[in-house]
C-alpha cells in the first residue's frame, strides 16, 4: 500500500538532516557496538518497518525470518507506525544505531540518501535486473542504486458493475467518456465517481495520474496541461458527478463510499481487494485509469516500500542484511507478498505471471509497468510540489481559484525555499 509523506515527519526531517549529515561525515555513521557488531560470524541482524497492522506483521515477519536462515542469520524484525518511520531512522542516524536492514517508503528514500545513511546496492552484486524502470528510479538517489522494491503499487479505476449495466454505461476509457458515464450514472444519493482530494499528500497522489498522463509535469505546474487536469476534477464537482466532500475524503472513505453503493466509480488502489471480495453482493471490476485521449497509455505514480542496506561499521552484518534484502527480491518471494497483500511483483515478467493467476489484479500490473516514481523528477525536493498540488485542488474545487490561478500559487509553494 502507498503511504503518504507525512507533514510532521517532514518538518522533523528538515530539522535534523542538516546534523546528521555532519555526523554522519565525521564518524561514519556507526553502528551497534559489542557481540556480532564488528567483523566475523554475524548470528543475527535488526530490521526496521512500519507493518505494524496485522496480518501484515506476522506476515512479513515470516517472510524475514525465512530469508533470514537463506543467509544463516536471525532477523529481529521491529515495526513502527508509519508516521514515525522517518523521524526514528533519523534519530538512529544521528545516535548511529541505525538497523541493519532498513524499509523506507519510497518517497522517503531521497532524504534519508542524501544524510549518508545508506549504502549503494552495487557494493553487494545485488541483481536488479528485470525491474521496470520506474521502480529503480524509486530506489535511486544520485545515480546510485540505495533500495529495492520487493512488491509496488498504484492507482486504477473501479466500477460497479451492476449499476453500469443497468445505466447501459461501457467502462470509461478517455475523459471525454469519464464525464459522460459519471453523470449518467448519477441518481439521487449516488454520485457517478469519488476520489480522494483531501489536503494532504494523499490527494495528490490521486490527481498525479491526470496530470501525468495530460503531458503536466511536477517541475512546472502552472501549464496549460495541469490546469486541464485540474479542470476535470472541477468539472466532476460542478456538474454534481462528484460530490464534494471529497475534499476532505481519505482513499479509505472513498472505498466506503463505493461499498455502500454511495459512487458507481472510484479511483482507489489494490490494497482494497480483499475488502471488496468479502461483500459477496457487490461485482466489481477494475479498469486502467481514463486518459485525456483515445490510444493514451496512463502514467501512474508508484507505490510501495523499498528495501536498504544502512551504513554499518561492520561489513559482515552489511553482507548478511544484503543477502536477506537479495532474498526478499527473489521472483517466488515476491510473489508469495503480491498474493498476500494485493501487490505487484516489482520484476516484470514476474508481475505478468501474476496477473495470470490474479486477474483483478491486470490493470494493476499493467500500469506499473509505465508508472513513475513520485521523487523521479524533483528528488528530495518532491515534497514542496505535492504540497502545492493538494493546496491547488483544494483551491480550484472549492471554487476560490480557478484552476490556473490555483496551479501559479502551487508553483509558487514549489519553488519557494
Amino acid at each position: 500500500m502507498i503511504s503518504p509523506a507525512r507533514p510532521p515527519a517532514r518538518r522533523i526531517a528538515a530539522l535534523l538532516t542538516g546534523t546528521i549529515v555532519l555526523a554522519l561525515a565525521a564518524t561514519g555513521c556507526g553502528g551497534r557496538t559489542g557481540a556480532g557488531s564488528a567483523t566475523g560470524k554475524v548470528a543475527s541482524i535488526t530490521a526496521l518497518d512500519y507493518y505494524t497492522d496485522e496480518p501484515e506483521h506476522t506476515q512479513w515477519g515470516e517472510m524475514l525470518t525465512a530469508c533470514g536462515k537463506t543467509a544463516g542469520v536471525k532477523v529481529e524484525q521491529t515495526s513502527v507506525p508509519g508516521a514515525s518511520l522517518t523521524p526514528k531512522v533519523l534519530q538512529q542516524a544521528s545516535s548511529r544505531t541505525l538497523p541493519d536492514l532498513l524499509m523506507l517508503d519510497n518517497p522517503d528514500l531521497q532524504q534519508i540518501a542524501q544524510t549518508g545513511a545508506l549504502t549503494p546496492l552495487d557494493e553487494y552484486g545485488i541483481d536488479s535486473s528485470g525491474y521496470a524502470e520506474g521502480i529503480l528510479s524509486a530506489g535511486t538517489y544520485k545515480g546510485e542504486l540505495y533500495g529495492l522494491a520487493p512488491n509496488v503499487s498504484t492507482i486504477a479505476l473501479f466500477y460497479n458493475k451492476d449499476m453500469l449495466a443497468r445505466a447501459g454505461v461501457a467502462v470509461p476509457r478517455t475523459w471525454d467518456e469519464l464525464k459522460a458515464a459519471a453523470a449518467e450514472l448519477t441518481r439521487p444519493g449516488r454520485y457517478g465517481i469519488a476520489v480522494d482530494a483531501n489536503a494532504t499528500f494523499e490527494g495528490t497522489w490521486q490527481f498525479l495520474p491526470f496530470l501525468w498522463s495530460n503531458g503536466g509535469d511536477e517541475k512546472q505546474l502552472d501549464t496549460p496541461q495541469a490546469a486541464q487536469a485540474l479542470q476535470l476534477w472541477v468539472d466532476l464537482v460542478k456538474s454534481g458527478s462528484m460530490s464534494k466532500s471529497v475534499l476532505n475524503w481519505t482513499q479509505a472513505d472513498v472505498h466506503d463510499q463505493f461499498v455502500a453503493g454511495r459512487t458507481a466509480m472510484m479511483i482507489n488502489g489494490p490494497w482494497r481487494i480483499p475488502a471488496l471480495n468479502q461483500d459477496r453482493n457487490l461485482h466489481w471490476g477494475v479498469a486502467p485509469i481514463p486518459v485525456p485521449r483515445s490510444g493514451q497509455t496512463p502514467v501512474t505514480p508508484l507505490g510501495g516500500e523499498v528495501w536498504t542496506v544502512p551504513q554499518s561499521p561492520s561489513k559482515a552484518r552489511q553482507e548478511k542484511a544484503a543477502q536477506v534484502l537479495t532474498c526478499l527480491n527473489d521472483s517466488s518471494n515476491m510473489l508469495t507478498l503480491a498474493k498476500q497483500h494485493f501487490t505487484v511483483p516489482s520484476r516484470t515478467a514476474t508481475a505478468g505471471r501474476y496477473a495470470e493467476q490474479v486477474p483483478s489484479m491486470t490493470a494493476f500490473a499493467k500500469s506499473v509497468e509505465g508508472a513513475r516514481a513520485r521523487t523521479s523528477e524533483l528528488g528530495a525536493e518532491w515534497p514542496k510540489a505535492a504540497t502545492g498540488i493538494y493546496t491547488a485542488i483544494q483551491s480550484a474545487l472549492t471554487g476560490e481559484q480557478t484552476p490556473e490561478e490555483a496551479l501559479r500559487h502551487a508553483q509558487q509553494i514549489a519553488t519557494s525555499s
